[in-house]
């Protein structure tokens, strides 16, 4: 965990969180013009995933910027895309446990069951992007 979180230092946090705020904001109103209710926790659930995602993916996109100890975690990054994808969709899952938890009422173990299911799937996509981009660098 701590090579992950030493590839994430120097992360684009600032177009990550453009990008999320904007999936969020995007989602909400769309389920406010669109037929049915709109919800509040899917937007803001949404938001967090494309958040970690962004920051994910923009950290190890240039695995040769940043200095020695985070090019090299970035490098160990890109070697084991799945591992380092723990760290983002752990991430992910404990900042969308409270939104669950809070907005949308569920309980305890509902709102846990989400945070996981929400974790899992930034997992997914980040380590899906690791290994294609794993092998663009090898070329």
């Amino acid at each position: 965990m701590s090579l992950a979180g030493a590839a994430l230092r120097g992360a684009p946090w600032t177009p990550a969180a453009v990008a999320g705020g904007a999936m969020a904001a995007i989602s909400f109103v769309s389920g406010v013009i669109l037929p049915g209710s709109a919800s509040l926790t899917a937007a803001l659930c949404l938001g967090i995933s494309v958040f970690a995602v962004v920051a994910a993916v923009g950290a190890i996109a240039r695995p040769d910027v940043g200095d020695r100890t985070t090019q090299q975690a970035r490098r160990w990054s890109l070697r084991h895309p799945w591992r380092f994808a723990l760290y983002p969709g752990a991430a992910a899952a404990a900042l969308t446990y409270p939104v669950q938890l809070v907005f949308d009422h569920e309980g305890v173990i509902g709102a846990a069951w989400d945070a996981a299911w929400n974790g899992f799937w930034v997992f997914l996509f980040t380590g899906v992007i690791g290994m294609f981009m794993r092998g663009r660098k090898r070329q």
